[in-house]
């Protein structure tokens, strides 16, 4: 025997034989060069995964197997990264290689609160059976347009105070664009004196110190739903250390608001101007603006009117400002899910500490906010804290852009002083009642925030004056409903909604919502289980979405027992 020592591991490569092609699907070179042509000279970077996705599903209607292969290839991710990204947004279809594509046109109809209310599942039915094979009946949750219920969406094309004739008539001439909009766009804005008041934040001849100051002092607060006040954020985010970023949240996707795509459609550069003064404010070179998907002619304007602020900037140096959007997915409305979701992942709400204030944005101190606490930025700033502070009723100062819908006459985004009553804005604001309806209950904040009875419509609506009752303002989305009307059936239709949007991260919330609804839907509910389901989903669930679900069906039980008999 030599001795000579034997390397088993050397000899097995040896034997070893190499493989003509790799492990896994293979790429398809067609998809492949498809992709790339889609890409163009864009970055490949992992941030920008979701609008690659969308490049993708605009083009084809669908996201193929090849297509998403080819695209984890190009942009050097892994394949299930990807596939989960893709998976997880509600306004990607992906097709494997045993499915059958969707038909190239789909028309989606809004099924939430206040379109149910208004006939929205009977106009589904009725397409269903009668638009043929080649297109497809989806039905969605809120799409922001509440005051013209019942909406359908013929690819991108709304219909408003939607019938079945005047959705066959927009699917037969293929019409599925965008609509036109025409909000105050940069030259006149700039010629009515417009970007002036950022000019002089720039140019020293407002002092930060002052901006802070009047923007304390205004009471102004975060208009997304939580109601953190602007100028104590302001002065939290700029004690960060640099770099700051900002991400402007218009995921507006609490069913009943639509408060800021009403100002986005008349004026978008005031909202701008706002931004930018509060990135001066706070020392932000870089901005994110995450809009909402289903706002598709808000975002080809936005686009537009974003290269001519950056083509003509009001100063030197403008702070980058990047567009980003959504695909469908209300857990995006979370500050930490946006976050998220802007840096190219699933929209999952992030665990706290810490903070976005501390740690957001590719892990940079974030000044998040949404687009409407932005848009009265240069009225204070210009008009002093006064505009706000003037107003108000019931012992509450400022102003509200209440989102109004369901049965009154004159539904729509009403500004009104904070703490009016349900009562004053119905008969002040919305010209009262439809004929033949009476006052039976109303959402104070949309679905999340509860159901009150009519016998308490004369309670302020305003943040904090809602909350012995078990309810809260939120986004200010009022949804008012008629003795016509179940407060239980409402309930369900927004249980579904949450069991639908859970991002099912947490287990109280997915488990939860989904087991919400099958007891809802029993002829007689099970107050005791349902009540035992509802806080452990409050004290458990990650983030808001799982801790307010419970709210409306815990206010049936409360307000209206009468239903549950």
């Amino acid at each position: 025997m030599s001795g000579q020592p034997i390397s088993v591991q050397k000899a097995g490569a040896a034997l070893k034989k190499p493989r003509p092609i790799g492990k896994g699907r293979q790429v398809d070179m067609k998809a492949l060069a498809e992709v790339q042509s889609l890409l163009g000279d864009e970055p490949r970077r992992k941030d920008l995964l979701i609008e690659h996705l969308h490049k993708i599903q605009d083009t084809y209607h669908y996201i193929s197997a090849a297509h998403l292969l080819a695209l984890a290839h190009e942009m050097k991710l892994s394949r299930a990264e990807v596939y989960e990204v893709a998976t997880f947004y509600h306004h990607f279809d992906v097709i494997k290689e045993d499915q059958t594509p969707p038909p190239q046109l789909t028309v989606r109809v809004c099924d939430s609160m206040t379109c149910e209310m208004l006939g929205a599942n009977q106009l589904i039915e009725s397409l269903e059976n009668g638009m043929g094979e080649g297109v497809r009946i989806q039905r969605v949750p809120c799409i922001g347009r509440c005051d013209k219920a019942p909406v359908a969406v013929v690819g991108m094309n709304p219909i408003e105070f939607a019938n079945v004739e005047k959705v066959t008539v927009e699917v037969s001439a293929k019409n599925s664009k965008p609509e036109d909009i025409e909000p105050l766009r940069f030259e006149t804005y700039s010629e009515q004196y417009g970007y002036q008041t950022y000019q002089q934040c720039v140019n020293g001849q407002i002092p930060v110190e002052d901006v802070l100051t009047k923007m304390e002092d205004s009471g102004l607060r975060g208009l997304g739903g939580a109601g953190f006040p602007v100028g104590r954020k302001w002065r939290i985010v700029r004690d960060q250390p640099a770099p700051r970023l900002m991400a402007v949240n218009i995921d507006e996707g609490e069913p009943g608001t639509f408060k800021d795509k009403y100002y986005l459609d008349r004026d978008p550069h005031c909202f701008f101007e706002g931004m930018l003064i509060a990135a001066w404010a706070v020392g932000i070179d870089e901005i994110y603006i995450y809009l909402r998907d289903e706002y598709a002619a808000i975002r080809e304007m936005l686009e537009v009117e974003l290269v001519k602020l950056k083509n003509q900037p009001p100063v030197p140096n403008l702070p980058q400002i990047h567009l980003r959007r959504g695909a469908g997915a209300y857990i995006c409305g979370e500050e930490s899910a946006m976050i998220e979701s802007i840096e190219g992942k699933r929209g999952m709400p992030r665990l706290r500490p810490p903070f976005v204030a501390q740690v957001g944005l590719f892990g940079r101190p974030t000044l998040e906010h949404n687009m409407e606490s932005l848009y009265w930025v240069r009225d204070i700033i210009e008009k002093g804290p006064e505009c706000l502070t003037k107003h108000g009723r019931n012992g509450r100062k400022g102003l509200r852009s209440f989102s109004v819908s369901g049965r009154v006459n004159k539904p729509g985004v009403h500004l009104a002083p904070a703490g009016i009553t349900l009562r004053e804005l119905v008969d002040e604001y919305c010209d009262g009642m439809q004929e033949g309806h009476t006052l039976y209950g109303y959402f104070p904040g949309g679905a999340s925030g509860g159901i009150l009875p009519a016998s308490l419509a004369n309670v302020p609506l305003d943040f904090d004056t809602l909350h012995e009752y078990g309810c809260f303002i939120g986004s200010a989305a009022i949804v008012v409903f008629s003795d016509k009307d179940k407060a239980k059936d409402l309930a369900v239709n927004a249980m579904r909604f949450f069991e639908d949007e859970s991002c099912g991260q947490c287990t109280p919330c997915r488990v939860g919502t989904s087991k919400a609804v099958t007891l809802m839907q029993e002829a007689k509910w099970d107050e005791t289980l349902l009540e035992e389901l509802s806080q452990v989903m409050v004290d458990a669930s990650i983030c808001g979405l799982g801790q307010a679900a419970p709210n409306p069906l815990r206010c049936v039980i409360k307000y209206f027992p009468e239903e549950l008999k």
